[in-house]
């Protein structure tokens, strides 16, 4: 990778990340950290255009080359422009963040097929999507970033169809890292515990949330910075030795 530094958009040896999801929650933690650290971003999204320019404008504020692209991850062709317009106006990319999902939880047997093939087109067919466009495309010595969840490793009711999602998430991850044997890139997933974000804290009571953020020993809920702290450590060259692997950062829930 280049010199994590530099934040010239026209400097070959700048740094480009694509992180998906990126314009709320998580994702915007992430963008916000791999800015900071040198990278020029692409903050991906599919429906949150307006928080998505807002957090590029954050960015450029704050220095760093940023752009908002949408696609929908669980489309082929939108994947293959998101990778086209980020090389056009930012260089080829050395990082990619997978970090686009969705959580509903509904027992398996209320599960419509509908709720099914969401969940099943978004974690799993767009992660997928972006690994199949990164083989061909990703600077040799990059870094892949997938997102897994602690929820697989607790096993809780509701989460049966999410739960499977992730498992195809971690066995993409161990697989792709051994078929990307002689390029120098790193595949490595990131399974958070609960976070305080909407996509977690929507539709649950306070009582709900209070439970969970006594679960771990840290006794409180993961913040997205401490996600993106975890994504950010993948991402550098100090983690250059770790690979295949799946991080659980969860406070040591499970």
């Amino acid at each position: 990778m280049g010199n994590a530094n530099s934040t010239d958009s026209t400097n070959s040896t700048t740094n480009v990340a694509i992180v998906t999801g990126a314009s709320r929650g998580i994702g915007a933690a992430i963008a916000q950290r791999l800015a900071r650290d040198g990278f020029a971003v692409a903050v991906n999204y599919a429906a949150g255009a307006a928080q998505a320019e807002a957090l590029v404008a954050e960015l450029k504020a704050a220095g760093a080359t940023a752009i908002a692209v949408r696609a929908d991850v669980s489309r082929a062709d939108d994947v293959r422009r998101m990778f086209e317009i980020t090389e056009q106006q930012l260089g080829k990319v050395d990082v990619l963040v997978n970090n686009a999902g969705v959580l509903k939880t509904v027992p398996l047997a209320d599960t419509s097929d509908a709720l099914y093939d969401q969940a099943f087109d978004i974690n799993v067919r767009g992660t997928f999507n972006t690994l199949r466009e990164a083989a061909a495309r990703l600077n040799d010595g990059g870094r892949i970033v997938n997102f897994s969840s602690t929820a697989l490793a607790l096993n809780m009711p509701g989460y049966a169809v999410y739960n499977a999602t992730k498992a195809a998430v971690e066995a993409f991850t161990q697989v792709f890292a051994k078929e990307l044997r002689g390029r120098g890139i790193t595949v490595n997933a990131v399974a958070p515990g609960p976070i305080a974000t909407s996509l977690f804290l929507d539709g649950k009571t306070e009582e709900q949330i209070q439970a969970f953020a006594r679960m771990p020993p840290l006794q409180r809920l993961g913040q997205p910075e401490d996600i993106a702290s975890v994504v950010a450590f993948l991402a550098s060259p100090d983690a250059g030795w770790v690979n295949g692997q799946i991080l659980r950062a969860n406070g040591g829930l499970a």
